[in-house]
């Protein structure tokens, strides 16, 4: 399973698929406090990216792929340049 919903962490492994998106953001909407470990994380569906850009979650472990140190970076800026509604 490439997510393990914990109670106050989601653990996302592998590779994530679209079919994770919409309960990744439910599960992420219904509390704020709610982090995620994307230490195990190797790649995911555009729309499981949209949805850590656009709620822009605590994570609590930092992916080990050095491929998505872009996914760090937009995570940890303040940058308003990725639009959401």
């Amino acid at each position: 399973m490439p997510v393990t919903y914990k109670k106050k962490v989601a653990v996302l492994t592998g590779h994530c698929e679209i079919e994770e998106a919409e309960t990744l953001f439910s599960w992420l909407t219904e509390d704020a406090s709610r982090q995620l470990n994307l230490k195990a994380l190797a790649t995911a569906h555009t729309a499981v990216f949209q949805v850590l850009l656009c709620l822009r979650p605590k994570v609590s472990v930092q992916p080990e792929s050095s491929e998505l140190y872009w996914l760090v970076e937009m995570l940890q800026t303040n940058n308003n340049k990725v639009w959401c509604e």
